[in-house]
């Protein structure tokens, strides 16, 4: 077992591998300041039956780790947290080489007649991946709660480092706020262990991780109420007095999030 899940905020690299009994991540080398180490192919496995969550970009490299990961198995499902083209663009590529449909929220993402809603239920030999709608980050976000792992598999909505974006106008804060309770709850009332996300390093203790990253969330729109108060007009304005400890290269990101979180306050 090669994955490592750690606390949040801490900044050792990244590798994927085996975090869990039953779920390993195949790492795309796609990292970025926006994806992290990459993003996190993640292969939930019972027995000789796998399903392969987010395959990532269409980059042969990738998809070619992923066969490996798999080989010898039954691929029955592609699943996706969410329609981004570091999460799915290699959805279609992935099907083709395996032989499975891709299940998704948004018909758009589908291969095949089979898609994803909130409460489904998907098998994967005596496993049970339950879905779980997170929207927010973008309007078709969901989550994956792998029961028998007590883990969250969280795509974009929790990472493994930092904060995700809230970008407007796909983006709504008071969404992403609703799913990040519903999270926590769930990390509660199910005594969840690890969380899985979409980029960085797996998570110990979720229900902590999702109350820091609603702490985070709170203090981000005090501070743009007082830079508010303090004669800010515009997003850009915002950006530079809230976000100035940010590198410039993330700048464009964070005005995203800056509109939704100017949506958000608007009365």
């Amino acid at each position: 077992m090669t994955g490592r899940a750690v606390p949040l905020g801490d900044t050792a690299p990244w590798f994927g591998g085996q975090v869990t009994v039953h779920a390993t991540c195949v790492l795309a080398r796609n990292p970025s300041p926006m994806t992290l180490d990459g993003t996190n192919t993640w292969v939930v496995r019972s027995d000789d039956e796998v399903v392969v969550i987010d395959p990532g970009p269409d980059a042969p490299s990738h998809l070619a780790a992923i066969e490996r990961q798999v080989a010898g198995s039954l691929v029955t499902r592609i699943l996706l947290t969410h329609g981004h083209p570091d999460h799915a663009e290699g959805a279609v590529a992935l099907a083709h080489r395996v032989g499975a449909p891709v299940l998704a929220l948004d018909p758009a993402h589908r291969l095949g007649d089979e898609g994803l809603a909130d409460g489904d239920v998907v098998e994967v030999g005596d496993l049970t991946v339950r879905i779980v709608a997170t929207p927010g980050h973008t309007d078709d976000s969901l989550s994956f709660h792998l029961e028998a792992d007590r883990a969250l598999i969280t795509g974009d909505t929790v990472l493994g480092r930092g904060s995700t974006v809230i970008a407007h106008p796909e983006g709504r804060l008071a969404d992403y706020l609703s799913s990040l309770h519903r999270l926590r709850d769930l990390a509660e009332s199910s005594d969840a262990a690890v969380v899985l996300p979409g980029h960085g390093p797996a998570l110990l203790d979720p229900a902590g991780a999702v109350s820091a990253y609603l702490a985070h969330r709170e203090q981000r729109l005090d501070q743009v109420r007082a830079a508010l108060d303090s004669g800010a007009r515009t997003a850009d304005d915002v950006v530079e007095v809230v976000y100035a400890d940010v590198p410039r290269e993330l700048w464009p990101a964070a005005r995203l999030s800056v509109l939704a979180q100017l949506d958000y306050l608007q009365p």
